[in-house]
């Protein structure tokens, strides 16, 4: 089943002679359980894709489904609603509160639903157990590490039990080992627990932890490869392909 459906999504920025193309008629769909990176070029349109599948923009055409919603067809409400039930975020910079503690962060998504606080922090605290960190649940942000955030910031994005996670860079404020610990997580949320992930990162060592990678070049899509197995192999595979494209 397709968690996913954008047909010919093609999203222009200014008017006229100023007009920017930042993506050009991309139609994918993405099933339950599937892992897909989205790489190319800087400005190739990566992010702006990303932000139309989570309906944080519009497109100037074309259509996203997500779950069997038609996005163009939602009122404000009922589009931040969706977003908040059926779809997780992941950035690059985490986006913790500083002042909350891993509990309270990853509870969020809960409380704005409308969930009593205390449901709301044991869902919470069951998510941080299943990412390894329950000895981290009363830590502040700044009393984690980088890797230790972006975890908190997954189990924000899983705790609604959403049918889509996007990842805009999650690795990109990373160490390596810490980048290899969060893709390889991600390839978990997809495998284990039967979430789709859309994923933009510039690393073909991070893509090859995804089970297809789509290429996009001037706001197209040129080309797509799926993948067999991750591993060093897999990474050379992609490594050749955005070279290519760059």
């Amino acid at each position: 089943m397709s968690i996913i459906q954008a047909f010919e999504l093609t999203k222009v920025y200014g008017k006229g002679s100023t007009a920017v193309t930042a993506l050009d008629h991309v139609s994918l769909s993405v099933e339950a359980g599937e892992f897909v990176a989205v790489m190319g070029p800087s400005g190739c349109g990566k992010s702006t894709l990303l932000h139309l599948l989570g309906g944080l923009d519009n497109p100037t055409s074309g259509q996203v489904t997500i779950d069997g919603h038609k996005l163009s067809d939602l009122a404000d409400t009922a589009l931040a609603e969706l977003r908040r039930q059926k779809i997780g975020f992941i950035f690059q910079f985490f986006n913790l509160i500083p002042v909350l503690n891993s509990v309270e962060n990853a509870a969020l998504p809960l409380l704005l639903n409308g969930m009593p606080a205390a449901k709301a922090n044991a869902q919470s605290r069951q998510w941080l157990e299943r990412l390894e960190l329950s000895d981290r649940l009363a830590n502040r942000p700044d009393q984690l590490s980088g890797g230790q955030q972006q975890r908190v910031a997954v189990a924000r994005a899983m705790v609604a039990e959403p049918a889509l996670i996007l990842a805009d860079e999650p690795t990109g404020n990373l160490d390596s080992h810490a980048s290899d610990e969060i893709a390889s997580l991600l390839h978990r949320v997809a495998s284990e627990w039967n979430r789709s992930v859309v994923m933009v990162t510039h690393d073909p060592r991070i893509a090859a932890y995804a089970d297809r990678i789509i290429f996009l070049k001037d706001g197209k899509l040129v080309d797509e490869t799926r993948l067999s197995q991750n591993g060093s192999e897999s990474a050379r595979v992609v490594k050749e392909k955005a070279d290519a494209l760059a």
